[in-house]
């Protein structure tokens, strides 16, 4: 049955919220919290992906990238044993063995460019990035990015002859970024995945901006981008735990805005709809759950006070991208020099992370990209019309082109409400008419295929 402007008046929006079969959603998450009427319940193919997540092997990378000594950004390339190089030459050989098993899926490959003499780049300096693409079997077309940067500091940003082991920032990362593709690599997704070990990122976030700037200039239809950036240990500086959270930041007023488009979005308050909060919607959806062990803590920021991850150049370029970053940091073990004070261990080594809670963050990233990748495309062309003064609200999008598309869910909440709380099932049209007023509550639109996979939510713009 449709909603009516009654329904809005005599139920609070959220209490017994509607999952999108339009049943009572389940009782509460591992963490003890209600899901969203938008959550999707991993499938039995995810949970068989989850399980070969090896936190063996992910100690094994990040001890490995240690071994390097350094891998600042200025540091030596051609030297095999230390140095920047030596760290880039066995990550593209990882990535290549893995692409050897995709039946000739995946490629991997050096993405490298000269940085002429900018700020914390004193002389031209070679930044690679090592990439490694998993080509879509249906929507090639449709791209998502998951990265970690490989390059890493001490206390003096230029230094690049101490060691800086980097363990946690951000070896681990790369370790997630790494495992993923390991395992994926024999699967086929739908669409494009994209795994990225970038470089430059303490410098200025060179790599990043580099990898985001080919894939615009190409037209790339990248949907969805995570970067995995400090995500090694749950313990704080004062030695508390909280092992089964995971903090993504994501922004709300876009960083690419527009005065055309800051100009709808004051209009219709769209403060907290941004496609980048509807990708963090989107991962509580599918990767808080019994599946991953973890709590996904949705942050409302671009990123943390005083510092930035490879997610910004994909957000300065129209881009939905969020970080993953660890619940709470010690600042004692990253950007330090490797050193012993007053009885304290200073230095991002590898005996402060915990191999379980970074094995539990890839999980996470899994579930999130594996979904994203299965799914149907995010809508395009959603829109809300607004030509009429009613007490009803239409709205219109454009048909996807994916060959098992099934139809479409219309969802939608009070405007104080940070998540989606109802869900009704629009079929396969392109248009659709909800007897609730867009005055009063926020909607939206997502797609479904014949395997009950959601994309991410689609915000309307008015359209008069």
């Amino acid at each position: 049955m449709r909603p009516t402007r009654r329904t809005v008046l005599t139920a609070a929006a959220g209490a017994a919220a509607l999952t999108a079969g339009g049943t009572e959603a389940a009782a509460a998450t591992p963490q003890g919290s209600r899901p969203p009427a938008t959550t999707q319940h991993p499938s039995r193919e995810l949970r068989s992906l989850l399980r070969e997540l090896d936190p063996a092997r992910i100690e094994a990378t990040v001890r490995k990238l240690v071994s390097f000594g350094t891998r600042h950004t200025l540091s030596a390339q051609g030297d095999p044993a230390r140095g920047i190089g030596a760290a880039r030459d066995w990550l593209l050989a990882e990535l290549r063995s893995y692409a050897a098993d995709s039946g000739g899926r995946m490629t991997a490959e050096l993405q490298s460019y000269v940085q002429e003499p900018a700020s914390r780049i004193p002389t031209a300096t070679r930044i690679t990035n090592v990439v490694a693409t998993l080509r879509g079997s249906v929507t090639p077309e449709r791209v998502y990015v998951v990265s970690g940067h490989y390059d890493s500091r001490v206390t003096d940003v230029m230094d690049a002859t101490s060691d800086a082991p980097g363990a946690d920032d951000d070896a681990s990362g790369v370790a997630v970024v790494l495992e993923l593709a390991r395992v994926m690599a024999k699967r086929r997704p739908a669409a494009t995945i994209v795994f990225a070990a970038v470089a430059g990122e303490e410098q200025g976030l060179y790599g990043s901006t580099y990898l985001a700037q080919q894939l615009k200039a190409a037209g790339t239809d990248v949907q969805g981008m995570f970067t995995n950036d400090i995500v090694g240990s749950p313990t704080a500086d004062d030695g508390t735990e909280n092992p089964y959270t995971i903090r993504l930041f994501a922004e709300g007023v876009p960083s690419s805005e527009t005065p055309a488009q800051a100009a709808i979005r004051k209009s219709v308050g769209g403060e907290n709809d941004s496609a980048t909060r509807q990708l963090a919607r989107f991962v509580r959806d599918v990767a808080d759950n019994d599946a991953t062990g973890m709590r996904v803590r949705v942050i409302y920021r671009r990123d943390r006070y005083l510092r930035g991850g490879d997610h910004i150049p994909f957000l300065e370029r129209a881009y939905p991208a969020a970080r993953f970053t660890e619940p709470a940091e010690d600042f004692a073990h990253q950007h330090q020099n490797v050193r012993v004070e007053d009885g304290k261990q200073y230095g991002d080594l590898p005996e402060f992370c915990d191999f379980g809670f970074v094995t539990r963050v890839a999980k996470v990233n899994a579930a999130t990209l594996w979904t994203l990748a299965q799914a149907p495309g995010t809508p395009k062309g959603a829109k809300i019309l607004t030509a009429a003064l009613t007490n009803s609200t239409t709205l219109v999008w454009t048909r996807g082109s994916e060959p098992d598309l099934a139809g479409y869910e219309i969802v939608w909440r009070e405007t104080t409400a940070p998540e989606w709380t109802h869900v009704i099932p629009a079929g396969d049209v392109t248009t659709y008419e909800v007897d609730l007023s867009k005055d009063n509550v926020f909607f939206g639109v997502r797609a479904v295929n014949r395997a009950g996979l959601r994309s991410p939510v689609a915000f309307p713009d008015p359209q008069s």
